[in-house]
């Protein structure tokens, strides 16, 4: 049967554009598209001239299976991810214990495809245990479906190990995703160094930490020729290494997170721990760097960083509280924040909100095209509203956006052509 989506402002990130017209889908993919008159089709959904664009792939969602299922679910992350416009959702290993064998990785997956509407892809870690120390079977872990290696914000101090797991991976094709940061400087930081920080009596990391720990990357990567994805750039002393990488032909792409485009370190106000993520909010300055970079092409993807934490591990005084907000819902919303200031088109956005992301992974989706997975997401950017974190679907409710005026709402979430959230 086809499905005819009509009245629909087409937001296209591949051919960059965002206009009037129609996309027909059979079989879970995309048939056709157009802005003359529509084709006919068994069933007919009128966008009422609202954006439809590719389903979001979001790199870097944290799920609490196996471990702290009282924080996130496959069942309720999967629920907050087609309510946010997330198609697919590519997970972190950060688990406990870690995604860094076969057997756990088979079980997630089987839970994921259990409890989840959306598509999930499993990342494992690039060391056992997240340790460190020993690499793990890398080669077993992606015959079992790992779509990325990362030991996700343990940075990986030995250097002979991580030379060792680039090299090997490198051997495969395998992509590894790394969290810039110098260990030792950032130890134990909660802020970003600066007059705030001072003045509010916060232990502090300068940014340089970022730029430090990517240039040691880097110069790996120049010896390994390993695949590369930096999860996060916040700091605009790290763009210039990622310039060089980028300019040297090496296979290295970077990512931001929503909260770094969004928000910077006077968010933080009088010590509101929801505002405590990974690396710190950075200055204004840094923001608006981040965003220039992604609006050129430098930075290439942006993800949720989704990591729910219980109320037990953010009601703490703000140097012991837990690091990470939840963000599959808010992700949407957020990004009309840099769309309805004129610093993104939503073609930029969808670009690295969708379109980037399934190409550094090697997935099909991401796109409008003809052929491409029918994962769309349709959606309001315009409808505003006050963010209420108990409506959200996500066990815990940790949103820096508690109470804040948004715009942009998801009417609808489709895959493979399927409906699998659609608003009241």
């Amino acid at each position: 049967m086809k499905t005819l989506f009509h009245n629909a402002r087409l937001i296209d990130p591949e051919a960059g554009t965002d206009a009037p017209g129609w996309l027909l889908v059979e079989g879970g993919r995309v048939l056709g598209s157009g802005s003359g008159e529509a084709p006919k089709a068994e069933t007919v959904i009128d966008c009422g001239g609202k954006c439809l664009a590719p389903g979001i792939v979001d790199i870097g969602v944290k799920v609490c299976e196996p471990g702290e299922r009282h924080k996130e679910s496959y069942r309720s992350a999967g629920l907050a991810a087609a309510a946010g416009g997330v198609t697919t959702m590519v997970t972190r290993p950060d688990t406990a214990p870690a995604i860094d064998s076969p057997e756990t990785l088979e079980f997630v997956a089987r839970r994921a495809q259990e409890a989840a509407d959306v598509t999930v892809l499993a990342m494992a870690a690039l060391t056992k245990g997240r340790e460190g120390r020993e690499m793990t079977e890398i080669s077993f872990l992606m015959d079992a479906g790992a779509v990325a290696f990362t030991d996700c914000d343990h940075v990986v101090t030995d250097t002979k190990v991580l030379t060792r797991a680039l090299s090997y991976a490198r051997s495969l094709g395998a992509l590894v995703i790394a969290h810039p940061q110098e260990p030792v400087l950032s130890a134990g930081a909660s802020a970003t160094s600066g007059k705030f920080s001072s003045l509010k009596g916060l232990p502090a990391v300068s940014p340089m930490a970022e730029r430090m720990g990517l240039d040691r990357d880097i110069a790996l990567i120049e010896m390994t020729k390993a695949r590369y994805h930096a999860d996060q750039i916040t700091a605009s002393r790290a763009l210039p290494a990622l310039e060089r990488a980028k300019n040297n032909g090496f296979d290295v792409t970077a990512g931001t997170s929503i909260h770094h485009l969004t928000l910077n370190e006077l968010d933080v106000a009088d010590y509101r721990t929801f505002f405590k993520v990974k690396p710190p909010l950075r200055s204004e300055e840094d923001r608006m760097a981040v965003v220039e970079a992604v609006r050129e092409g430098l930075i290439d993807t942006i993800s949720s960083m989704h990591t729910p934490q219980d109320e037990e591990s953010k009601r703490l005084p703000f140097e012991e509280a837990a690091s990470g907000a939840v963000a599959l819902e808010t992700l949407l919303p957020a990004a009309m924040r840099l769309y309805h200031s004129g610093d993104l088109s939503l073609p930029q956005l969808f670009k690295a909100l969708a379109l980037n992301p399934a190409k550094r992974l090697g997935l099909e989706s991401g796109r409008l095209a003809k052929g491409a997975p029918a994962d769309l997401v349709l959606f309001d950017p315009d409808k505003p509203f006050i963010m209420d974190r108990e409506t959200l679907r996500s066990k815990s409710k940790n949103t820096p956006f508690d109470g804040q005026r948004m715009q942009g709402r998801v009417l609808a979430t489709y895959v493979g052509g399927e409906p699998v959230y659609e608003a009241n």
